[in-house]
């Protein structure tokens, strides 16, 4: 794992070390990690958003395709079962 130092303001520092205290982490560096992790997957689903957008129309969702949906899942977990 590699170090990395920040400088933060003294009023940015209390507020993680408050964040520390209340929400259980074990130290500052943990809760960093979990915001770069979040900031992460805030990306990536924005990145999946926006391929959506960007891609041809397809059918539309509605009753007949959420039945459809149920149905696959359900046979997925059928499947599952047996195995």
């Amino acid at each position: 794992m590699s170090t990395m130092n920040i400088s933060l303001p003294d009023t940015l520092k209390s507020f993680v070390d408050e964040q520390v205290s209340q929400r259980g982490y074990g130290t500052s560096s943990e809760y960093v990690r979990e915001l770069i992790r979040k900031d992460q997957d805030r990306l990536q689903l924005r990145g999946l958003l926006m391929a959506g957008v960007a891609s041809s129309p397809a059918a539309p969702a509605d009753a007949r395709y959420f039945a459809g949906l149920r149905d696959r899942v359900r046979k997925s977990a059928e499947a599952d079962a047996r195995r």
